[in-house]
């Protein structure tokens, strides 16, 4: 009759406690949808990896535009959102998709064009200087994406009286880099944000033209997804990585991020010392 070895026991032992062991150390999974300026400054990947190794997590980069990252969220085909689009982020909110908001950090929007500047746009207020661009004939590159970026250009549009495509407005349908590539290509005027831009500054031949009125600012927010309208998201770990990007640590990470010697963001959680 066969008898066991003596040693059989123990290791099956050992097997059941490790597969438990690992089992209860398995990886967690978080899907973020975000905006491609977001992605393109670089930023998340200076903060995602301490958050990943403190929860055992990992956290799936969906960059797409601001319209899109909120339609994920109401499909519950992610967890959590990073956009920057207020008034879609309080209608996302007013409509039960997200269970909570926090205002995360800010940067600012800007008008590119070519050095020559040939509609002579230079330092202009921006309606005003979209309304020169359209005036005459100017080529201008649009993003054309339901993107945050997009948002706020059809805002200063309707500020210059209102949009009327003319054949140089050239709607391109993809993200800030691939837009700002286009643009460059074609020396052309784009509104840009400010940390894609530096992200981008030795690869295009574009410069601001017009920046710094409060209409250019540009507010990030994150938003978890309703647990109840979608019971598949992960929201407690959503909510670790909301309370992860507002904390004092986090927040002067995004302060000091830079790229080329220029902060990228500014933190909105942050008190700085006086």
């Amino acid at each position: 009759m066969f008898k066991p070895s003596p040693l059989i026991a123990p290791i099956l032992l050992m097997l059941v406690v490790g597969c438990t062991s690992n089992h209860a150390q398995r990886e967690r999974v978080l899907r973020l949808a975000t905006t491609t300026s977001t992605r393109d400054s670089g930023l998340l990947d200076v903060l995602l990896p301490p958050f990943e190794t403190e929860h055992n997590a990992r956290v799936d980069v969906i960059a797409v535009g601001t319209g899109k990252a909120l339609k994920l969220g109401e499909a519950g085909d992610c967890d959590v959102v990073l956009v920057h689009a207020r008034a879609a982020e309080d209608d996302f909110m007013a409509a039960g998709h997200g269970g909570r908001r926090e205002d995360v950090m800010y940067n600012t929007f800007e008008i590119l064009g070519p050095p020559a500047d040939p509609a002579s746009v230079k330092d202009l207020d921006p309606a005003a200087a979209l309304q020169k661009i359209a005036d005459g004939g100017f080529r201008f590159v649009s993003r054309s994406d339901d993107s945050g970026t997009h948002k706020r250009e059809l805002q200063l549009w309707e500020a210059a009286g209102g949009l009327t495509a003319w054949p140089e407005y050239i709607e391109t349908g993809q993200g800030m880099g691939a837009s700002l590539t286009i643009a460059d290509e074609m020396q052309a005027y784009v509104l840009a944000d400010r940390g894609t831009f530096l992200s981008f500054q030795d690869k295009v031949n574009l410069i601001p033209l017009v920046s710094g009125p409060s209409e250019l600012q540009n507010p990030y927010g994150v938003i978890v997804v309703s647990p109840e309208n979608q019971p598949s998201a992960s929201s407690e770990l959503a909510n670790e990585l909301v309370d992860y990007l507002i904390t004092p640590q986090t927040q002067a990470m995004i302060r000091d991020y830079q790229v080329q010697g220029e902060s990228l963001f500014y933190p909105m959680h942050l008190l700085e010392e006086k």
